[in-house]
């Protein structure tokens, strides 16, 4: 059988970053199963797997507009530190949800001076090329109700090449920050 769109995919993978440093990888016996064609995963590794069947191999680049998007400068923003009131010490790397008109977006701070915080609700992984290396470990055919669901509803072990379409969200959760 061949992946395609309604496909029930499980594969192992491995995911590093420009410099070669792993960012997410699966564990070994608890592959990353997903609903093929749903965007449950990145737009560019769910293209790459199309066709593929159990037991391929692939190492694929995805460049950051098939990924998590390209940084949108948009969402870095200098917030007045009174907005902070009943943090204590605020640090760099810090995760806040933010209000929006649009609803919540997830936060992180990258700076931190005297009066003013910046804070980024970019993916952390836009703006980056994702370098994939994946096993096909099993394709099946998705029941009705897993299509009705448009996912699946297994306990997952988290991963980065959780879906999305470049605006920051992710199914998977995932040790690389990506929640």
């Amino acid at each position: 059988m061949q992946i395609a769109n309604n496909s029930v995919v499980s594969i192992q993978y491995t995911l590093k970053n420009s410099e070669g440093t792993i960012i997410d990888q699966s564990s070994e016996g608890h592959p990353l199963t997903y609903l093929q064609g749903h965007k449950n995963i990145i737009p560019g590794l769910e293209n790459a797997l199309l066709e593929k069947t159990v037991g391929d191999t692939l190492d694929v680049s995805i460049e950051p507009e098939q990924a998590y998007g390209t940084v949108n400068p948009a969402l870095i923003q200098e917030v007045p530190k009174e907005h902070f009131q009943g943090v204590e010490a605020l640090e760099v790397g810090m995760r806040f949800q933010a209000s929006t008109e649009q609803g919540p977006v997830p936060v992180v701070v990258t700076n931190v001076a005297e009066d003013v915080i910046t804070v980024d609700g970019n993916h952390p992984l836009a703006g980056q090329t994702l370098n994939f290396s994946v096993k096909v470990e099993d394709i099946r055919e998705a029941s009705e109700e897993e299509l009705a669901q448009g996912h699946l509803q297994v306990e997952q072990s988290g991963g980065c090449c959780g879906g999305g379409s470049g605006e920051g969200e992710n199914t998977e959760g995932g040790s690389c920050g990506c929640s």
